[in-house]
Parts: structure tokens; sequence; C-alpha cells
């Protein structure tokens, strides 16, 4: 199960990252003040917990991890 968590906090952890760093470059590169890039961040999780949820991992979660990966599977950490 430790496992299972460290693997799911390395995933919340690089995801964001990747979209804090995306907002940061989309608000550079647009030549916008840098407060948009939060907004921006939090429009990129939306889009990525919609994909995930319906591509990627465990139907009705944000995970990109799949599901017997994912310690919030029911019955999975028991």
């Amino acid at each position: 199960m430790r496992s299972k968590l460290l693997l799911d906090l390395a995933e919340r952890s690089a995801w964001t990252g990747a979209q804090a760093a995306l907002g940061v470059a989309v608000t550079d590169l647009a030549d916008i003040p840098v407060w948009w890039a939060a907004p921006v961040a939090l429009a990129l999780a939306s889009a990525k917990s919609w994909v995930a949820g319906r591509l990627v991992g465990r139907p009705g979660t944000a995970s990109t991890l799949p599901a017997a990966k994912d310690p919030a599977t029911p019955g999975l950490g028991t």
C-alpha cells in the first residue's frame, strides 16, 4: 500500500508542477500578466481531470494511474 501512496503522490506532484509551468509559459508567450497563470493552470487541471477520468484512469476520478495502481480504488488497499 505504501508504494501505491508514493506513486499517487508522485503523480499528483508531477501533474501540479506541469500545469503550473504551462500556466506560466502560456502567460509569458501571450504577453499577459503572470497572475493569469493560476486560472490557466486551473483550466489545464480541469481538462486533464476530464480526459483522465474518461480515457486513462479509473472512471469517475481524475487519476491518470491505472485502477490497479490507484490507492483510491475500493478493495485494493485492504
